[in-house]
């Protein structure tokens, strides 16, 4: 990394708020987990204090968007800092991106950005 570059600058998925009840799971034990920002490639939440996930494993995430629709994604560890963990998606199926493509749409107003995050997920 250059000393002008900053981990924004290497972002390639805008990331934006978004708070939903999410839950977290891997081998058969759930979590409830804050969430704090979602973007076409991962989550960052805040989990709890009781929860005992291992980050050597993947976990998946089901993001509640209302009683009928449900984003899932299967995660691998990104990073923790500050209290907050970083998950980059593994896997993701139809559904759960095309509700996700939607939610982007709807918070980052930018049909061309968002264009161009699409085509990045596909290389």
């Amino acid at each position: 990394m250059s000393s002008g570059d900053t981990p924004t600058d290497r972002r390639h998925f805008t990331r934006f708020a978004f708070d939903a009840d999410s839950v977290i799971s891997q081998e058969g034990k759930r979590w409830p987990v804050s969430l704090v920002d979602i973007s076409l490639n991962g989550v960052l939440v805040r989990l709890g204090d009781d929860c005992d996930l291992s980050l050597d494993s993947p976990c998946k995430i089901d993001v509640n968007l209302d009683s009928e629709h449900q984003i899932e994604m299967l995660l691998e560890f990104a990073h923790e800092r500050g209290g907050l963990t970083g998950f980059s998606c593994c896997q993701i199926d139809l559904d759960s991106i095309t509700l996700l493509k939607r939610l982007a749409e709807l918070n980052l107003g930018d049909h061309q950005l968002l264009e161009r995050e699409l085509s990045a997920l596909s290389h």
